[in-house]
């Protein structure tokens, strides 16, 4: 007789899947700074994908040393804009606000915890047409607290730039909200597989809702509902290039759906979770423990060919 073997379908650590509150991802985790005080956060704007030919870096892949064609993601990132510092004290119950500093000339908290406000500037941005800024929080990490409320009281009212933050060839991770499918069905959503033809009425549905007791539909029943439009993170990502001219990475014709990037950019190995357009916070690796060493990556070749489809 054969061996039954029913594996779940669709993962519930993402449970519930409903719609983010906010568009502009908000990030709860960071990991520990350095020797000197340093923004460990950034933000930008995706504006589509290509392809470069780089020497691969990591050790232990089969084509490790040689030249291979990788996908990439462009991000442009406008400087940010800091406009105040915050101070929070650990307890129990979380991390809870002591101060605000809006001046240089306001008082700071007794807090351990420093952090920056900061807006994105999209008006500088061609390809995305809001011009209401994005205001985020990027926390301050590495040396002491006094260093640390020193650098946020020097870069209060100036705008930052991407140099200044992240180096090319660091591991970072990528928090957005991904693609907005809208309500779909048993099997898009949860991956089950369809009813056998003999089934009646209908093929895309479960099979059953559950037991008669207890008596109602447990969560781990999959369901029709809202997919996508969700806040995703995606670690361990390499930057492979910081780039200042935007006519070297635009494509002919422009990046689909957004045109042309005309501020420094990234170049990001691999994929990003969100449509084009949509705004990408940028964080310092928190889970990275291998090791890849963070140098600038050899890019022998930038496709700028038209993704038009043409």
């Amino acid at each position: 007789m054969s061996k039954r073997h029913h594996p779940r379908r669709g993962s519930k650590g993402y449970s519930p899947r409903k719609r983010v509150r906010s568009e502009t991802p908000r990030i709860y985790s960071w990991p520990k700074g350095g020797d000197k005080p340093r923004l460990q956060g950034f933000a930008g704007f995706k504006a589509g994908m290509t392809h470069v030919l780089i020497r691969d870096y990591r050790p232990t892949s089969t084509t490790s040393g040689q030249e291979v064609i990788v996908p990439v993601t462009v991000i442009e990132t406008p400087p940010l804009k800091i406009t105040s510092i915050r101070t929070y004290d650990t307890t129990p119950y979380g991390i809870r606000t002591t101060g605000e500093m809006k001046d240089k000339k306001d008082k700071p908290g007794k807090g351990d915890e420093i952090r920056v406000l900061a807006h994105t500037n999209p008006q500088m941005v061609s390809g995305v047409p809001k011009k209401k800024p994005a205001e985020i929080e990027i926390r301050i990490g590495g040396g002491t607290r006094e260093e640390r409320l020193q650098y946020a009281t020097d870069i209060l009212g100036k705008e930052i730039d991407i140099a200044k933050v992240i180096e090319e060839g660091a591991m970072i991770d990528i928090i957005a909200t991904s693609k907005g499918k809208g309500f779909q069905g048993h099997v898009k959503r949860w991956g089950v597989k369809l009813l056998t033809h003999k089934n009646s009425k209908h093929r895309r549905m479960i099979g059953t809702l559950g037991p008669w007791n207890p008596s109602f539909v447990r969560s781990t029943v999959p369901q029709a509902g809202q997919m996508g439009y969700h806040r995703r993170t995606e670690y361990n990502k390499r930057i492979l290039k910081i780039g200042e001219n935007g006519e070297e990475i635009t494509p002919n014709g422009g990046f689909p759906h957004y045109g042309i990037i005309k501020n420094k950019y990234l170049i990001i190995h691999g994929s990003t979770p969100g449509p084009v357009k949509r705004l990408l916070r940028i964080r310092d690796a928190i889970r990275y423990t291998r090791g890849i060493q963070i140098e600038k990556p050899e890019i022998t070749y930038i496709s700028t060919t038209s993704k038009q489809g043409r």
